[in-house]
């Protein structure tokens, strides 16, 4: 009988047992690890799955055992996008290794969930934790942090609080930025898929897509308007609903890849070419949005990065918070950029009809 991995009954997930799980060497396991650059993309997102999967926590407190800096540090997460989560554990893991601290890895089905996972943490000796979005957003997981009186740091916060550490981008701005992007190729009537409604950047990337097409002089016909969970599953049904109808956006603006990348095999299973008679653009530039046929234009928002400094920015909290020194809380803003790929086009087609101005009505 094959040995079960996992942590129950005291059996400690090695880096042997993630190679062997994923079928690859340990090598290639910790290259993937300390975020080395000659590992094929394919088999970076098959480790950091089965990292995910195994709840693989790299044991790294021998390099800085002895030292008063070592660490170790809390990532909570719930979300239900794999290539995010991909990307995120990235920098985490990479940049945890390179510091010395020990890392816990804990989920959580949203907020409701997180005073178990966080008790499991605290009684571990975690110092500090990290949050992912959604729970980044989250002011009752915020509240629980502080009333544990443990450092903490959110990652993509839509929501600013200036009482917490957070790395994050202008979701708004973002979104705009996109959506005036697709005016300029000339669509007009465009659809947007929105993020899970439990996401504070849901309502933040629709709020962009408003203000664009508002300030375009185009009305948003809320028929183009779907909802969608951050699943590829999610996306895929919400685009079929879009594209069913006898007049169909021209182009559809999907709140991340993995609905992005369900919209355009709803697309195919309509008999629709992407990006001929529709194009259909992303939000985050993870692993899905090159993992698709055509490519996603997409909004590249530097995840591994932003997963990287907030393991600084903790730890620097972790080390105000055991001298007893006050720390004050830090925004960082980071970059984003459109990135154009195969699967958005100038406006074409027999059946294009521009959409209904403001000014029209």
């Amino acid at each position: 009988m094959a040995r079960k991995i996992g942590r129950r009954g005291g059996n400690i997930v090695t880096i042997h047992d993630v190679a062997r799980h994923v079928g690859v060497s340990p090598m290639t396991v910790s290259r993937v690890i300390n975020g080395e650059k000659n590992v094929r993309e394919e088999t970076r997102a098959k480790v950091m799955a089965s990292v995910e999967e195994l709840r693989y926590s790299p044991n790294l407190a021998a390099r800085s055992l002895a030292t008063q800096d070592s660490a170790r540090i809390g990532l909570l997460y719930s979300n239900p996008s794999v290539a995010f989560l991909s990307e995120f554990l990235l920098g985490i893991l990479s940049e945890s290794s390179q510091s010395g601290a020990q890392l816990l890895i804990e989920s959580c089905e949203g907020p409701e969930g997180a005073t178990v996972a966080l008790e499991k943490m605290k009684a571990a000796g975690c110092d500090g934790v990290i949050l992912s979005p959604p729970l980044s957003d989250s002011s009752r997981v915020a509240k629980i942090l502080k009333e544990m009186n443990l450092p903490f740091v959110g990652v993509a916060m839509a929501r600013p609080d200036p009482t917490v550490s957070c790395v994050t981008i202008d979701d708004l701005k973002a979104a705009s930025a996109m959506t005036r992007r697709l005016i300029e190729l000339g669509h007009t009537r465009i659809g947007f898929i929105k993020g899970h409604p439990n996401a504070y950047a849901s309502q933040i990337r629709y709020e962009g897509f408003e203000a664009a097409m508002k300030k375009a002089g185009l009305e948003i016909d809320q028929s183009f308007v779907g909802q969608g969970y951050f699943t590829y599953r999610s996306g895929f049904d919400a685009a079929e609903r879009l594209l069913s109808h006898k007049t169909r956006p021209t182009a559809i603006f999907a709140s991340n890849d993995d609905m992005a990348a369900g919209a355009v095999a709803a697309a195919h299973r309509l008999g629709l070419e992407v990006p001929d008679q529709v194009t259909v653009v992303g939000f985050d530039d993870t692993a899905m949005a090159s993992s698709v046929w055509p490519e996603l234009t997409t909004v590249r928002q530097p995840i591994s990065d932003m997963a990287g400094l907030s393991v600084r920015l903790l730890l620097d909290q972790i080390k105000a918070h055991r001298s007893g020194r006050s720390f004050e809380a830090v925004r960082e803003v980071r970059d984003f950029s459109l990135i154009e790929r195969q699967s958005s086009a100038n406006v074409a087609g027999p059946d294009y009809a521009p959409a209904k101005r403001a000014s029209d009505s």
